[in-house]
């Protein structure tokens, strides 16, 4: 069943490019040399807030203000792009932010969310933790709880898969990551909107590889850490309502470490000159993966983000891979 009509993904989209342009997808010749195949970048980096999640950000608040009229703020927990992209909207709506984030997150993410006019909680030692929290205070402080998967998220968050495909229609594959998981099912919405036959790959870590381990077993498995430096993809739990999605409408779910995933930002840096977070990098370190299997074949890679620390940047480009404590 086809999660949204192409209208509605259109009409979604001129939500979106009213507060954005659409982002570019391109293709790098140097890097398609690089994994031996024809590669499109979609280059999610290059939002407002350097991340896809902006547009989910919009169209949540658009619904917010006209099915919750009465809401005076937000609280909603995150790594760091979902939490700018509420910051951002909520700033827009006239609304406050409350972003709860674990002990540890990324500085720069949180200066950035700050940046955007939300108040930064830091709480727990990890993302399901602050999540936990942003729960608690919706119910204490009266605010409402914007959760990390929600259907008008996703339908923001389509309109990318809405650009790509409409680009591009002939990919035979596409890899995006999975975290909580809007950015996969929104690829999905806009493939089965448009009626194509792409086949979508998830990619996890493999320290962080709850979504991989539901998807193969068929229900829900929790992992007892996700400790990876690629934050975006850091979760422990999935979320179900995404997990129903990406369970029948992704072909298969592949793993990478973090050493690969700097491998993959490196390539990316030299090839095109653009910056990637961990989670950003993570498609590219997939296809690099099964480079063998894509060979003849026209693929897409989500560059779902550029937030990554100065620090942590540095240390990949310098050939090492940062450390989660």
């Amino acid at each position: 069943m086809t999660l949204f009509t192409r209208d509605a993904l259109e009409r979604a989209a001129a939500t979106v490019h009213r507060h954005m342009l659409p982002t570019p997808q391109l293709h790098w010749p140097l890097l398609s040399e690089a994994v031996g195949t024809t590669l499109w970048v979609k280059h999610e980096n290059h939002t407002p807030t350097g991340a896809f999640k902006i547009r989910g950000g919009i169209t949540f608040m658009e619904w917010l203000r006209r099915a919750h009229p009465q809401a005076r703020g937000v609280v909603t927990a995150t790594r760091g792009n979902h939490g700018q992209s509420q910051a951002r909207a909520a700033r827009a709506a006239g609304l406050s932010a409350t972003i709860v984030v674990p002990h540890g997150n990324s500085v720069e993410k949180n200066a950035a969310m700050r940046g955007w006019g939300g108040a930064v909680i830091e709480f727990g030692r990890d993302f399901d933790e602050a999540r936990g929290e942003a729960m608690r205070r919706a119910d204490a402080e009266g605010l409402f709880l914007v959760p990390p998967f929600h259907t008008e998220i996703v339908r923001g968050v389509a309109t990318y898969g809405l650009e790509l495909f409409t680009a591009v229609p002939d990919l035979d594959v596409v890899y995006a990551p999975i975290g909580c998981g809007s950015g996969i099912c929104g690829l999905i919405a806009a493939r089965d909107a448009l009626g194509l036959r792409t086949e979508i790959v998830g990619v996890v870590s493999t320290e962080a590889a709850a979504a991989k381990r539901s998807f193969e077993a068929g229900r829900l498995i929790e992992t007892p850490s996700a400790n990876t430096f690629a934050d975006g993809m850091a979760v422990r739990v999935p979320v179900p309502d995404a997990f129903a999605i990406y369970s029948k409408g992704a072909a298969r779910i592949v793993a990478v470490d973090d050493d690969a995933v700097a491998v993959a930002m490196r390539l990316l840096y030299r090839t095109t000159h653009n910056a990637a977070e961990g989670a950003g990098a993570a498609a590219l370190a997939a296809v690099m993966q099964e480079r063998e299997a894509l060979r003849g074949r026209t693929v897409g890679v989500v560059l779902s983000g550029a937030n990554i620390d100065s620090d942590a940047f540095a240390t990949v480009l310098a050939g090492g891979t940062p450390r989660v404590p």
